[in-house]
C-alpha cells in the first residue's frame, strides 16, 4: 500500500512534461470559472443593462453595450491566463512566452474594446449636419483599421519584432503594389471627393443621362453600389461617378411639372380664358402643388402653334416619390380633361389642312 502511495506521488508530482498535475488541475478549474462568469457576465448583467437600455429614448447606449458586449466578455478569460502563468511553473523561455501571450491578450482585450467603441461614437455624431452617412461610414471604418493597425503594432512589439524595420523592408514592395494599384487609388480618391463635395449619398436617387439611373446603396473605398429600378445592383468604379455630369434627384427642392396643352383652333377666346382660369384654380386650391412667391403656379396660352393653340402649365409639389408623383400628374390629367371638355374645347392633333382654289372643269 506504501508503494501505492508512493507512485501515485510520484506520478503526481511528475505530472505532464514536468508539471505538477494540481496545478495543471488548478489551471484548468480557474479557466472553466472564469468560462462560467464570462457567461454569467453577458447573459444576467450586461442583457440586464441592455434591456433598461432599451426603454431610454437614445439609441447610443444601446449600441454601447451591444459594441462592448465581446471586449467585456474577454476580461474573465484574460484575468483566467494571467493567473494560470502564477499557477503553473513556467520558467526560462517558456515562461517570457506564456506571459507575452498574457500581455498580448490584454492589448487585444483593450483594443478590440475601442474598435467596436468606434461605431456608437459616430452614431452619437450623426446628428451633426457635417457628418453626411456615407462620410460617417469611411471615417468609421478607417478609424476602426487605425485602432487594429497600432494594436497589431504593439502586440507584434511584446514579441520582440520590430515594426520600423519590417515597413522598411516593405518598401520596395510596396512601390511595387502602388504601381499595379494605381486604379485603386485613384478610385479612393475619387471617393473621398465625392464623399467631401457630397454629390450624392446613400438614399439619393441619381441619374447619369442614358447610361444608369437608381438609388446609392453603398459608397465603398473603391466603387459605389446602386440599386437600378428592376431592383438589379450595380456596381461602379468610383472614378468614373467623380468625373461624369449626373442629375441627383434626392437633392431636389421641389418637383417642376411642366407641360404644353394643344388645343384646337376652333376654340374662341372666351373658352380659351375660362379653361385657363379653371386649370390654374385648380392648381392653387389642390393640396398637391405649392403656391408660393418663390415657386409660382404659370399657366398661360404661349403659341400658335401650326395645328394648335398651346396652353403652357408649370406648376411645382413636393418632392415626392415615384407613386405619388405619377398620382398628382394623373389628377391633374383627369380635371384638365374635364375643364376642357366643359368648355366645348377638344385637344388638338398634329395635322394638315389642305385647301383648293379651283376645281378642273
Amino acid at each position: 500500500m506504501e508503494n501505492f502511495i508512493e507512485l501515485l506521488t510520484e506520478v503526481w508530482n511528475r505530472g505532464f512534461l514536468g508539471i505538477n498535475l494540481g496545478a495543471i488541475i488548478s489551471s484548468l478549474l480557474v479557466i472553466l470559472a472564469s468560462l462560467l462568469f464570462r457567461g454569467f457576465i453577458i447573459s444576467v448583467i450586461i442583457n440586464s443593462l441592455s434591456r433598461l437600455a432599451e426603454k431610454t429614448e437614445s439609441k447610443v447606449d444601446d449600441e454601447i453595450f451591444s459594441a462592448l458586449r465581446r471586449p467585456i466578455g474577454l476580461i474573465p478569460i484574460t484575468v483566467a491566463l494571467y493567473i494560470c502563468t502564477l499557477i503553473l511553473p513556467f520558467d526560462g523561455v517558456v515562461g517570457d512566452i506564456a506571459t507575452n501571450i498574457v500581455k498580448a491578450f490584454v492589448i487585444f482585450t483593450i483594443f478590440s474594446a475601442l474598435a467596436n467603441g468606434i461605431k456608437p461614437i459616430f452614431e452619437a455624431l450623426s446628428t451633426s449636419s457635417w457628418l453626411t452617412p456615407s462620410m460617417q461610414m469611411w471615417l468609421e471604418r478607417a478609424s476602426r483599421f487605425i485602432v487594429w493597425v497600432i494594436g497589431v503594432a504593439i502586440i507584434l512589439d511584446i514579441f520582440g519584432i520590430k515594426i520600423g524595420p519590417l515597413v522598411a523592408g516593405l518598401g520596395l514592395f510596396s512601390v511595387a503594389v502602388a504601381l499595379g494599384a494605381q486604379d485603386f487609388f485613384k478610385n479612393l480618391i475619387a471617393g473621398i471627393l465625392v464623399i467631401g463635395e457630397h454629390r450624392f449619398q446613400p438614399g439619393d436617387r441619381i441619374e447619369v443621362s442614358g447610361q444608369l439611373h437608381g438609388i446609392v446603396e453603398s459608397i465603398g473605398f473603391r466603387s459605389t453600389v446602386i440599386r437600378t429600378f428592376d431592383t438589379a445592383p450595380m456596381t461602379i468604379p468610383n472614378k468614373d461617378l467623380s468625373d461624369v455630369k449626373l442629375i441627383n434627384h434626392g437633392e431636389m427642392k421641389k418637383r417642376r411639372l411642366n407641360w404644353r396643352i394643344n388645343l384646337i383652333y376652333s376654340t374662341s377666346i372666351e373658352q380659351l380664358e375660362h379653361i385657363r382660369t379653371q386649370i390654374k384654380n385648380y392648381i392653387n386650391d389642390s393640396d398637391d402643388f405649392i403656391n408660393d412667391s418663390d415657386y409660382e403656379n404659370v399657366v398661360r396660352v404661349v403659341e400658335l402653334g401650326s395645328s394648335s393653340i398651346d396652353l403652357m402649365i408649370v406648376a411645382y409639389s413636393e418632392p415626392v416619390g415615384f407613386v405619388e408623383y405619377n398620382l398628382i400628374k394623373e389628377n391633374l390629367i383627369f380635371n384638365i380633361m374635364k375643364i376642357v371638355k366643359a368648355n366645348g374645347s377638344e385637344f388638338a392633333y398634329p395635322s394638315t389642312s389642305l385647301y383648293v382654289e379651283s376645281m378642273p372643269e
